[in-house]
């Protein structure tokens, strides 16, 4: 079992590259997160039919895992969050769910 937290973006042609690079499986994301005990994986997923519409699978052991890296390192997070605005633009959180 697995706590996996799922976003969309739609991201501008002119910063797709700067996007995957960030958010893909070794970025800025990634490097974060793996400071916190029970992250797995960063997953990045591109939209075979629509260009610069992706989604993000953030990995998690339990949701207690990520509550603990929040607790710990909740201003990484939003200074992160905040240096990588011009690059993803407004990402919607999906949902955080539980893998069976």
């Amino acid at each position: 079992m697995s706590y996996e937290i799922v976003w969309t973006y739609d991201v501008a042609s002119a910063r797709r590259e700067a996007f995957e690079r960030a958010y893909g499986a070794d970025g800025d994301w990634a490097r974060l997160f793996a400071r916190g005990d029970g992250f797995l994986e960063v997953v990045l997923l591109a939209d075979a039919a629509v260009p610069g519409r992706y989604l993000t699978i953030d990995r998690w052991r339990d949701a207690a895992s990520f509550e603990r890296f929040q607790a710990e390192h909740g201003d990484a997070y939003a200074a992160l969050d905040d240096d990588l605005a011009n690059v993803s633009g407004r990402g919607t959180r999906v949902g955080g769910f539980v893998r069976r």
